[in-house]
């Protein structure tokens, strides 16, 4: 068994040193590991779109195949080429394949020993780029999200954007993913202040096309004749809050329901939301699948100039939960490969692969941030201890390294930054952490300034950890 490069217990900085001084032949050190002295972009992306695959999906069976490992380590799949020379993903992946000269791919994302394996602190270490503190450890997956989290790095860039004059700056769908009150930490505005939440915007499995705000919506009695009654449109937001788990702990919402009632006063918003209006051919292009359809909804907000869209990858309850042993989303513990082959990788490859062709044939892919992540990736050997006697083998929990993929936003197509062992366990080469990437987000969004004021008015900043990955940008 091979020794670990790096103790759970070891530091990031620790990591670091001994990586840089005692790994011989590995290319490491300032160059390697990108800048934070970069100047800032004079044409910073608008918007994000973060596509968070729920569950942990797997970096080796996707993004970093090891054709030449061991059976029990390279798994069932092949890779193939793409329209990028330098870049080969999954067999499973056609469509995305031909976006690959779009596609920056970072391998060896590591949690350098810092997350507990448990999905909410990959969750919160991944959205935040902050890593978890000691309740996740005593709490596990029992963890509920705190006021004085961390904020999500799209609360982080919708507090330093410019207001939009009717939309919200920051907006998640179609769910937010576990179930209250254990509901993921890392999905909030934290520290920051509940006024920079996200707005969250519903769909469904079973109505793919219908989506709703549950805070924004109002009563059946509040009538179209009544919407220039302020008093009854505010007492409709709040009765839909109370329903909310997050927003019910927190007194200070005056600013969510001013831009609740600018939302829902104003017909200039409307078709935003509507995704009905969308080409059957476009939809097509998509799937009409929630997820596929939530992507289209990001295009649409994109255009109307929201600065950060979260699409949670929506899981499936019953058919792919009991088939995985898992959520329903991509926690394969159980029959890792027909999964992935049968349900999750074919819904991805149509509706990604959409969105970055639809993004680019409209004009705003340049524009447009894309980053594809998840709480963690899959344990390199196949076999999980709970799918003994239980069908075929899955794929465990890994944090030690995972996959992300870039694209948009002034990030240069076509490439692959950082290496990973032979097995795909560790970082071979530029290991990178969550902390680098939402600095990374950061920059392409224009975002240099990273101070903010607590309630007592001292200033802290929002990052301090993490290093810009200069050469992903052209």
């Amino acid at each position: 068994m091979n020794r670990p490069m790096f103790s759970p217990a070891m530091s990031r900085r620790s990591f670091i040193t001994a990586s840089t001084t005692g790994l011989a032949g590995l290319s490491f050190g300032p160059a390697a590991f990108g800048s934070t002295n970069l100047a800032p972009r004079k044409h910073p992306a608008k918007s994000t779109i973060l596509f968070f695959l729920c569950g942990g999906s797997s970096h080796i069976d996707m993004w970093d195949m090891k054709p030449d490992a061991p059976v029990e380590y390279r798994g069932e799949f092949n890779p193939i080429r793409t329209s990028a020379p330098e870049v080969q993903i999954c067999e499973h992946l056609p469509m995305t394949a031909k976006q690959g000269h779009h596609l920056a791919i970072v391998n060896g994302l590591t949690d350098y020993g810092r997350a507990t394996g448990d999905h909410h602190a990959g969750y919160y270490y991944n959205l935040t780029g902050h890593a978890p503190d000691d309740t996740f450890r005593r709490e596990g997956n029992d963890r509920r999200p705190y006021a004085t989290d961390w904020p999500h790095m799209g609360c982080v860039i919708g507090s330093k954007r410019p207001p939009h004059p009717k939309m919200p700056q920051v907006i998640t769908l179609p769910f937010k993913p576990s179930k209250a009150p254990y509901t993921r930490p890392g999905q909030f505005a934290g520290r920051l202040g509940m006024e920079f939440d996200p707005f969250f915007v519903a769909g469904s499995r079973e109505r793919p096309l219908n989506f709703s705000a549950p805070t924004l919506t109002m009563d059946a009695s509040i009538t179209a004749g009544r919407m220039g009654d302020r008093r009854a449109l505010l007492d409709a937001v709040n009765a839909a809050r109370r329903e909310l788990d997050h927003e019910a702990v927190v007194n200070n919402y005056v600013r969510q329901q001013e831009k609740a009632f600018s939302l829902l006063a104003s017909s200039a918003t409307a078709g935003a939301f509507d995704i009905a209006t969308e080409k059957p051919a476009t939809l097509e292009r998509y799937g009409q699948t929630v997820n596929g359809t939530s992507l289209v909804m990001a295009r649409r907000l994109v255009e109307a100039g929201v600065p950060f869209v979260t699409v949670f990858w929506a899981e499936d309850d019953e058919e792919v939960a009991k088939k995985c042993l898992s959520g329903g989303g991509w926690d394969t513990h159980g029959n890792n490969f027909s999964c992935l082959k049968e349900n999750l990788l074919p819904e991805f490859d149509r509706c990604f692969s959409a969105l970055v062709e639809d993004l680019h044939q409209r004009g705003l892919l340049d524009s447009t941030l894309l980053l594809v992540t998840s709480e963690m990736g899959r344990k390199p050997k196949v076999g999980d201890p709970r799918t003994r006697g239980k069908g075929a083998p899955g794929r465990d929990h890994w944090t030690a390294c995972m996959s992300v993929v870039m694209a948009g936003g002034g990030i240069r197509g076509g490439q692959v930054y950082g290496k990973t062992d032979p097995r795909g366990e560790y970082p071979a080469d530029n290991p990178v952490g969550p902390e680098d990437i939402a600095k990374t987000v950061y920059h392409a969004m224009g975002i240099e300034n990273l101070e903010a004021t607590d309630l007592q008015g001292r200033p802290y900043n929002l990052l301090e950890e993490g290093r810009l990955l200069a050469p992903l940008f052209s």
